[in-house]
């Protein structure tokens, strides 16, 4: 009698996006996902990285999976921040060349919180206390697959051009990240970095949101660079168009001070 064939193993998968980005279904395409930040001076250029990497410009690029199990349909995670865009913000924020990046990929199995933060999110400034909890600061993307060959990145730079990229998995994570250039001052109680982050980004998508710490002092709030005309908001405001440093490329760390949270959008007519 013959025997019957046994499944192949099934392995799970990571990709973890770390830095300002925001989550939204494709709207031409209900089973892709788009992941989208802005290209600002306080940070590096995105890199993607499993056990070979690739430093990316802004444009688009679509991440393939190979056959992987079922899309989710479940709520998202309450850490997740769920904000509504008006859709002809999110459009312009995708079209916006030379300032966005814009990743596309499969809808995933499930939406996991990589890191969280404690802080209050809201329409009003400072937001309320009521807001306040521990936000996902940086999201993975889970899939189930029976092999780690078939992940592989095109993409679409806006000046340039992009070889494909196939990546060796020898370790079951691919990481999009965008770092800082510079870490927290160690005498900054502020988390300044993470506050002009989510100006640049909220200013990005067209928002009216705005990020504050618990734990910082209430100080901050006079300095903040989310307030129109701070110091700080003043001198550092608005999305660069000039590249980082060449130095700035090439160490890649953990982006542990760039802690706003990751923003689930949800597109309104």
């Amino acid at each position: 009698m013959a025997s019957t064939p046994k499944a192949a193993p099934t392995k799970e998968v990571y990709v973890v996006f770390e830095g300002p980005w925001a989550v939204v279904t494709d709207p031409k395409d209900p089973n892709s996902v788009l992941v989208l930040a802005p290209k600002t001076r306080i940070h590096r250029d995105l890199f993607v990285a499993a056990s070979n990497d690739s430093t990316l410009q802004p444009g688009t690029y679509d991440l393939s999976v190979p056959a992987h199990g079922a899309a989710t349909s479940g709520p998202l995670d309450p850490s997740f921040a769920q904000v509504n865009i008006d859709a002809k913000n999110l459009q312009r924020a995708l079209d916006d060349k030379s300032d966005r990046y814009v990743v596309r990929l499969p809808k995933p199995e499930a939406y996991v919180a990589a890191r969280r933060y404690r802080s209050r999110l809201g329409p009003n400034y400072p937001p309320d206390a009521a807001t306040e909890q521990n936000y996902a600061s940086s999201v993975s993307f889970l899939y189930t697959v029976n092999t780690l060959n078939g992940f592989s990145l095109a993409g679409a730079p806006d000046t340039g051009t992009f070889n494909p990229l196939l990546f060796q998995l020898d370790t079951p994570t691919i990481r999009f990240a965008i770092e800082p250039v510079q870490a927290d001052d160690p005498k900054d109680v502020c988390n300044t970095h993470s506050r002009e982050a989510f100006r640049d980004t909220t200013k990005f998508l067209g928002l009216a949101l705005f990020l504050d710490f618990p734990n910082d002092p209430a100080s901050c709030h006079e300095k903040d660079p989310q307030k129109a005309g701070s110091t700080k908001a003043a001198a550092g405001a608005g999305v660069s168009r000039y590249p980082l440093a060449a130095m700035y490329l090439f160490f890649h760390g953990s982006a542990i001070d760039c802690r706003p949270p990751i923003l689930f959008l949800n597109p309104t007519p």
